[in-house]
């Protein structure tokens, strides 16, 4: 794993694991003072860390009132998965036919990665999202790849606050398929490859958040605003 080279890069990671992981909640003040106290840093680290999660979706400032967690909302998630998913179909289009043998190195080093570590862990986090930029880079499209990365980040956070360590051999087959359909230069496999994790994700994400008190699915369904994407007869 690649460690961060500055205090602020560490604070970032920390936080934002803490946020994923829900010990920081949904909605909760960020106090610098304490946040230095718990992560053993002087305050500077953690304001410059605030700020970059400011810009990445998972904070948010109030006026006169500080920094606190971004609210998790349907709306939300809705907003966020209508924006990644037609930019990663583009990126792993792209990326299939620009594939080599270097681009699966590290893609399958990054798959091994997320393998070796129970779902929840902040390692196997990182691994999942190392793999898909893997591939996603392999576009030879920095932008594509640069406004993918926070939206990924951030859809986890709903992933994790409904499903926390729940993964599974299924899903983790699935994410060598689309490998496999990338090494093959199968554009329309690979789409069909990501279609299915994404598809996933919404099915085992929907009924916890309907169970949870924080969102209100009734009577519409989150795979209602994502058609492509929702269970076949």
């Amino acid at each position: 794993m690649r460690r961060p080279r500055t205090l602020a890069a560490r604070a970032v990671g920390e936080l934002q694991d803490l946020i994923l992981d829900g010990t920081l909640a949904p909605g909760q003040r960020l106090r610098i003072e304490e946040l230095a106290t718990v992560l053993e840093m002087s305050p500077m680290p953690i304001r410059e860390a605030i700020q970059r999660l400011d810009s990445r979706g998972f904070v948010e400032h109030l006026p006169h009132r500080g920094a606190r967690v971004t609210e998790l909302s349907v709306d939300d998630l809705v907003d966020i998965y209508s924006v990644r998913i037609p930019l990663e179909m583009l990126a792993v289009r792209r990326a299939a036919r620009n594939f080599t043998a270097d681009d699966a190195a590290t893609a399958r080093r990054w798959l091994e990665e997320y393998m070796q570590h129970d779902a929840g862990d902040w390692q196997a986090r990182e691994a999942q999202m190392e793999f898909h930029l893997a591939i996603y880079r392999a576009s030879r499209s920095r932008w594509l790849t640069r406004t993918i990365k926070p939206l990924f980040e951030n859809s986890e956070r709903y992933r994790m606050a409904a499903l926390g360590a729940a993964g599974g051999k299924a899903r983790r087959k699935r994410h060598q398929a689309l490998l496999d359909a990338c090494v093959a230069h199968d554009e329309d496999a690979a789409a069909e490859r990501l279609t299915e994790l994404v598809a996933d994700t919404v099915r085992l994400i929907e009924p916890q958040l309907r169970g949870d008190a924080r969102f209100d699915l009734e009577p519409v369904q989150l795979a209602a605003y994502m058609p492509r994407f929702a269970p076949e007869d």
